[in-house]
């Protein structure tokens, strides 16, 4: 543990250096970027500050303890020497987690996708209660959010909506959302009383900057088309809607929502350029195989990662084989519960796969 502390010394001491150096406030993006790995090494400082204190208290009680002969003294001292020991085991184990190699795009914004899938009308119902379920998450965590695209149902849901979380540390809230979520209930149009399943997918996509995926303009194709909303009824005016499709990977994007072609197109944009850098991160991910092992489930659109039981007011996340009875809370953005036990058991099985002594 003594090289990991003074790793953590010596580079907190590096970054609160670097940022006092006058060239950094030139330097938007590299302020940014100190800016975050202190506050993340400052809690691994403060630590480490524990930690140091500790073994000070065991070796202060122990020389001291050598030489006294009173026995209330003595008693005191052993009392101190047994406290600062058994803190030590625990002010480790913090260490070793504070200091986990995290995901880099843990701290970005996100692009969270939600589209209705088996169920028909009751699925498009369930996307559009996903919607809020996530966005009043994001108002919970102090997150802002916006709609960037959204094609409504005819039945009163959503066939899709394409979501932006804006907020430091919103990939590393919204990122357990990925992936096939599933509800179970009486629909209000069941005349007997049966239950049925429907599903909704949720993509959630780290932002990309233009600096990380950039595209070659000669592989897009811009098109101006007609917006629609249900049954065909037009969303405005003017041919403002646009459709970028990236011909090296046959992605599509269209974007309706606002009047200006400028605004959809930078939103089709930002759409496409999270997707690509969500593909490459899925490229990586997958050469890294045996370290995905370790990690909970794949974020892959295609896996059932959750199901909402409405007759028995039960949320059970499969991943963790964690069960919620706060159903009616979950659906009003009451998500810390679910996503401080996935990421406790994803600090946990990282934690077992990693080497102690290891500095991100």
């Amino acid at each position: 543990m003594e090289p990991l502390v003074a790793e953590i010394e010596r580079a907190f001491a590096e970054v609160e250096q670097q940022l006092q150096d006058p060239a950094v406030f030139d330097d938007r993006q590299l302020q940014v970027e100190l800016g975050r790995r202190h506050r993340r090494l400052q809690d691994a400082h403060a630590l480490a500050v524990r930690w140091r204190a500790a073994h000070e208290q065991i070796a202060d009680a122990t020389e001291m303890l050598e030489g006294e002969r009173d026995p209330d003294t003595r008693a005191y001292l052993q009392a101190e020497l047994e406290s600062a020991r058994a803190a030590i085991e625990p002010l480790e184990e913090q260490i070793r987690l504070a200091m986990l190699e995290r995901d880099p795009a843990d701290d970005k914004n996100v692009i969270v996708e939600i589209r209705q899938g088996a169920g028909g009308d009751e699925a498009a119902l369930f996307a559009g209660e996903l919607v809020t379920m996530l966005t009043r998450y994001a108002d919970r965590r102090g997150f802002r959010h916006a709609v960037l695209n959204s094609s409504p149902s005819e039945g009163g849901g959503v066939k899709d909506v394409t979501v932006e979380i804006v907020g430091d540390g919103a990939y590393s809230a919204f990122k357990w959302e990925s992936g096939v979520h599933r509800v179970q209930r009486v629909p209000a149009t069941e005349q007997q009383g049966r239950i049925h399943t429907s599903t909704a997918t949720v993509a959630v996509l780290p932002e990309a900057e233009d600096v990380e995926v950039h595209i070659d303009p000669k592989d897009i194709d811009i098109d101006t088309i007609r917006g629609s909303g249900p049954g065909g009824q037009s969303v405005n005016t003017t041919d403002s809607a646009v459709r970028v499709t990236h011909k090296p990977t046959g992605m599509m994007v269209t974007c309706q929502d606002e009047r200006s072609q400028l605004q959809n197109k930078d939103r089709a944009m930002r759409i496409l350029r999270a997707r690509l850098y969500d593909l490459e991160r899925e490229r990586r991910a997958q050469e890294l195989s045996d370290a995905r092992k370790s990690q909970i489930g794949s974020g892959a659109r295609s896996e059932k990662i959750r199901t909402y039981n409405y007759p028995q007011s039960r949320v059970t996340d499969h991943r963790i084989k964690f069960t919620s009875h706060n159903l009616s809370g979950i659906l009003l953005g009451e998500l810390d519960e679910l996503t401080d036990a996935l990421t406790a058991e994803d600090n946990r099985r990282r934690l077992e796969a990693t080497t102690a002594g290891s500095v991100a």
